[in-house]
């Protein structure tokens, strides 16, 4: 058993399509396949296995292991559904590209023209499904995009159509089904067949005029290739490197496996974790085991636990802080980084109701005296002046209408981070004056924003005790809002399908951390009593010093509260500082819970805000 080295991959895809007729090198449409796509629940009795003792512990290495993710029930997403709705109200007979690519079964059956999940068969259920992979080949025609996948429909010597894989079995012990050593399966334009795609409107520019290309919905596989991620050499990665992570001596199904036959190198895991976490959960209630029954609830899990490793090396941040804040004299000047560490933008793919942004709070006692990018109950976020966001939002320009996927014909802004080198290109660039572009022409991959406020008069609870403040920042991510489910709910006159959407969700989110940054700093200023002017307009304040000196630290989604003591003249409060670690909630935030009755305030906050930084 041996595995092709990259190098070799396109001179094998070359080889594959030499052999294939030229009436198959051409994107596969609706029922032209002569050989049917194998039934996942099919593969599933033999690729799916426990891990082997080398592995115990680890993540399931078994193929079956993508049934719990996104990818597997893409077809069965409800708020796909809800969008497709809008979608087809807006311009019907245009979305059969959205079938084609959620559940390509389906598309390949005839059954393009869906605009329902009740418009599906049993097993069109099974998303982007295993024979759809692993027979899909590169024709070496066929644009990348929009789900224009080539299917391999020629029968081999065993009298079936061979899967294409990374291993070689010549010479050795053979699968049960015919095979061939595909070179797409593991190359990023596998993925960009999908994650590329193309609308048919024209899109504008700011003055209403065509820019001579259709709209970019999506160029996740776009932001890779222009990213110093696909440049051959040491900072390469495919997208397989990061969602299908590398695993060494495993076996491809469940006989091997028993029999310790193993493949030394080119395993891949099978859960390809995006974000979309609050999305499994609901599939899991509505298809695992509380549910209709059809996904093992351990596929779920396992998904849901990769999901987490994933955003968890999403992102970085960087915070400067103050090192004592004198509530007298406010915030000058507290700055935040945020790195985006993955291979496109942070967030990217589908834009529509999504928004990451920077939430940023000191708080006394538990209650928030400074506070940027809060989510407000039945508001939304708090959209302070200084709100840091992070979102691509298209807009139909003739009518200012959003959320329309199919009408959309200009983006108004695109401030989601850009992977690490993306170049210049007009698909791809930031929309905004977020971002400046580096001396080597390419866009930063992070954001740096820096926040102040003014004074804030605050009642000293615990007198003759010293005081603190928590700080806290986090990184945070809704993928479907409130207001986007509303959307789909009200806009929606053909079925109920936004309405079922939006009834899954809880009424106030619980958005993803994908990063936060804790620490307690000495608080002066504050006062024994409320003492207000006369107008009560504007706080007290008293001549005071603040240590000018920051402490520096940074976060990659682990919570960390570290309680800042006076430093140096140099400035530097590491040697000073203490961190203990804490296992991240959304909740918690490591504030200090001290004081009379456990906590009972008094406490006048009169806090302003200002220096808009978008």
């Amino acid at each position: 058993m041996t595995a092709v080295p990259r190098g070799a991959w396109r001179t094998v895809s070359l080889a594959l399509a030499a052999l294939v007729p030229a009436t198959a090198l051409a994107a596969t449409e609706p029922g032209s396949l002569q050989n049917a796509l194998e039934k996942s629940s099919d593969c599933a009795k033999c690729h799916a296995f426990v891990n082997p003792a080398g592995h115990a512990g680890e993540p399931n290495v078994s193929p079956i292991a993508w049934a719990g993710g996104m990818m597997a029930n893409a077809a069965r997403d409800p708020v796909f559904w809800a969008g497709v709705a809008i979608a087809a109200q807006d311009m019907p007979g245009e979305t059969s590209s959205c079938v084609r690519c959620h559940s390509p079964r389906a598309f390949l059956a005839g059954r393009e023209d869906a605009t329902a999940i009740d418009d599906l068969e049993p097993d069109d259920l099974a998303g982007v499904d295993c024979d759809l992979c692993h027979r899909m080949i590169d024709d070496g025609m066929t644009p990348l995009g929009d789900a224009h996948y080539t299917i391999d429909d020629v029968v081999g010597e065993a009298g079936d159509v061979p899967k294409q894989g990374p291993w070689s079995y010549d010479g050795g012990d053979k699968p049960m089904h015919s095979w061939v050593v595909g070179d797409l399966l593991g190359r990023s334009e596998h993925c960009g067949t999908c994650h590329d795609v193309t609308t048919g409107r024209d899109r504008l520019d700011a003055q209403g005029q065509p820019i001579g290309a259709k709209f970019n919905e999506q160029r996740t596989y776009s932001e890779w290739l222009a990213s110093a991620y696909a440049v051959e050499g040491a900072e390469f990665k495919s997208c397989q490197d990061c969602h299908m992570p590398a695993v060494d001596d495993v076996a491809g199904c469940a006989e091997f496996n028993s029999q310790e036959i193993f493949h030394a190198t080119d395993g891949r895991r099978h859960d390809l974790a995006g974000a979309n976490r609050r999305m499994v959960e609901i599939l899991q209630s509505l298809y695992g085991e509380a549910g209709s029954g059809d996904i093992d609830d351990a596929y779920f899990e396992l998904a849901l636990a990769n999901i987490d490793s994933s955003l968890g090396a999403a992102a970085t941040l960087e915070v400067t802080a103050p090192t004592t804040i004198d509530l007298q004299t406010g915030v000058a000047a507290w700055g935040v980084k945020v790195t985006n560490n993955t291979g496109h933008k942070l967030p990217t793919g589908y834009s529509e109701g999504r928004v990451m942004w920077l939430e940023i709070t000191a708080s006394y006692m538990g209650q928030v005296v400074y506070g940027s990018g809060r989510w407000l109950p039945g508001q939304g976020l708090e959209n302070d002046p200084q709100q840091r966001t992070y979102e691509a939002i298209a807009v139909h320009q003739q009518t200012g209408a959003t959320n329309h996927l199919l009408l959309n014909d200009y983006w108004q802004v695109d401030s989601r981070i850009p992977p690490k080198g993306l170049q210049v290109g007009v698909e791809t660039d930031p929309v905004g004056d977020r971002y400046t572009m580096l001396p080597d022409e390419t866009w930063p991959h992070w954001d740096e924003v820096t926040y102040a406020f003014d004074p804030a008069e605050v009642v000293d609870l615990t007198p003759g005790e010293d005081d603190v403040l928590d700080l806290r920042v986090r990184l945070l991510y809704v993928i479907n809002t409130p207001a986007y489910l509303e959307f789909l709910a009200s806009e929606n006159v053909t079925n109920s399908a936004g309405a079922d959407a939006q009834a899954l969700f809880p009424a106030e989110p619980d958005p993803l951390v994908l990063a936060e940054w804790t620490a307690s700093v000495p608080a002066t200023g504050l006062v024994e009593e409320a003492t207000t002017s006369s107008s009560g307009d504007e706080p007290t304040t008293g001549p005071s010093s603040t240590t000018d000196a920051p402490t520096t630290s940074a976060g990659t989604g682990t919570t960390a509260d570290t309680t800042a003591a006076p430093t140096s003249s140099s400035g530097d409060a590491t040697d000073s500082a203490t961190t203990s670690p804490q296992t991240p909630t959304d909740e918690g935030c490591g504030c200090r819970q001290s004081g009379p009755g456990g906590g009972a305030l008094a406490l006048l906050l009169l806090a302003g805000l200002r220096r808009r930084r978008r």
